[in-house]
């Protein structure tokens, strides 16, 4: 047998987090792909929560639900802030 005095580590693989913008940008893509208008597709996840409006092309569907809503918004908010070079004020 082994050493029974020793702990033994078992490590599991953990799939890497992808960020927002990645998977905004991969749904993104996936819409314009399929013809859809992807802000109005994107506004509608969005404001609904309701997945269907996210084609399944590209696991578009799949992947934009590992993401919070919340988080969505926080991204795009802070890229069109970034843009128009708004000064953060807190």
């Amino acid at each position: 047998m082994g050493d029974i005095e020793n702990t033994r580590f078992f490590k599991v693989e953990v799939e890497k987090e992808t960020s927002v913008k990645i998977i905004l940008e991969l749904v993104y893509e996936a819409m314009v792909e399929k013809g859809y208008d992807p802000v109005n597709q994107i506004v509608g996840y969005i404001m609904s929560g309701d997945p269907t409006y996210i084609t399944g092309h590209n696991n578009a569907r799949s992947l934009i639900q590992k993401v919070e809503r919340d988080e969505l918004v926080e991204e795009l908010l802070t890229e069109y802030i970034a843009k128009n070079n708004w000064n953060k004020q807190v």
